[in-house]
């Protein structure tokens, strides 16, 4: 299996890829208008929405990435943790 982080700058401390970077910041910054951020998925990083959220769930389990930004990817695993109580209880999306 290739490493993430082959291509990571050996003079960045964080040693997390460009991609891996500007993925972090994209998702620490806010959009106000629907579709907005799946533009800038495309426009700015050049990957396809499910590529970005691929990349983006393995992120969160990566101790460099939560070294590089702590608030966003402790952001995100809550956001993630708090998605997944609903099914563990057996509710599985249903109100009644």
């Amino acid at each position: 299996m290739p490493d993430p982080h082959a291509d990571a700058d050996p003079s960045d401390r964080t040693g997390l890829t460009d991609r891996d970077r500007r993925i972090l910041e994209l998702e620490a910054r806010t959009f106000r208008y629907v579709g907005a951020k799946e533009r800038a998925i495309r426009e700015e990083l050049g990957i396809s929405r499910t590529a970005y959220y691929v990349r983006l769930n393995a992120l969160l389990d990566d101790p460099q990435a939560l070294r590089s930004a702590p608030a966003t990817i402790n952001r995100l695993r809550d956001r993630r943790t708090s998605a997944e109580e609903p099914a563990r209880a057996g509710h599985h999306g249903r109100v009644a």
